[in-house]
């Protein structure tokens, strides 16, 4: 499909989270070369976008690694077949077959062991792209706002809100993890009624993961409370920060 130049403006957010295919993003990249006005755009959403990324990376759990290598080193190397070991295998005493089907089904729980990783790996990757592009949505939609705050626990909370979408990010840098029976709960506030938009993750050194909201009305506010473990059908307590979603 031809890509107009009135089209090429709107490709700026999916160019910064890199999600146009190599024709696209060679033709993007020529409009941006001759358009200062996208490559303003295109630097800041990146710088966005990287600071989101960041604030959702984690690290592979230690024990997959040791589960992983354990499991290669308890199972059996077979060695190179020879002339030699092939006569001794004629003389094998009986316990040897039972042996070998030992040695095989070690090594079956091995590669079984293994796809399941492989398979919930997949899953996480799957789920991670979804999200990537429900991220990347939002930075590219039209009118797309950031906005910041400081809450009463300290550190930041930030929020991109796409109107058009009816969606908001929210994530947070500088609060502080909260014990085991608390949880910070994320609301859609508005003078009428306030809406649960979900648990937040718990911060890890002091960033918190990006979360996306969905259902935002005009005159909405963003507001977090810190309620019993599981969350609350209504705030029970007062918000330690509340973000207007109009800029």
């Amino acid at each position: 499909m031809k890509l107009l130049s009135h089209d090429l403006h709107t490709l700026s957010g999916a160019y910064a989270v890199d999600a146009l295919d190599p024709a696209e993003r060679e033709k993007f990249e020529r409009h941006m070369n001759r358009c200062q006005e996208c490559s303003h755009e295109v630097r800041g959403l990146q710088a966005t976008a990287t600071g989101l990324a960041m604030s959702a990376a984690q690290v592979p759990p230690p024990e997959l690694k040791r589960r992983v290598l354990t499991a290669a080193a308890r199972t059996r190397q077979l060695p190179p077949v020879s002339e030699h070991r092939a006569v001794v295998q004629r003389r094998r005493p009986q316990w040897m077959p039972r042996l070998a089907v030992a040695v095989g089904a070690a090594g079956m729980a091995v590669v079984i062991a293994l796809g399941i990783t492989l398979a919930r790996t997949q899953n996480e990757l799957d789920s991670a792209r979804a999200q990537q592009h429900a991220l990347a949505a939002v930075l590219n939609s039209p009118g797309a706002t950031m906005l910041s705050a400081r809450t009463t626990l300290g550190g930041s909370a930030t929020i991109v809100v796409s109107r058009q979408l009816r969606e908001v990010i929210f994530t947070s840098e500088g609060l502080p993890a909260l014990p085991g029976k608390k949880v910070y709960q994320l609301w859609l506030m508005a003078p009428h009624h306030i809406v649960s938009a979900g648990l937040l993750p718990q911060p890890a050194n002091g960033r918190m993961p990006p979360v996306l909201a969905s259902g935002l009305l005009a005159g909405d506010k963003i507001g977090v409370t810190v309620e019993p473990a599981g969350g609350t059908a209504q705030p029970t307590t007062s918000p330690i920060v509340v973000i207007p979603t109009a800029s």
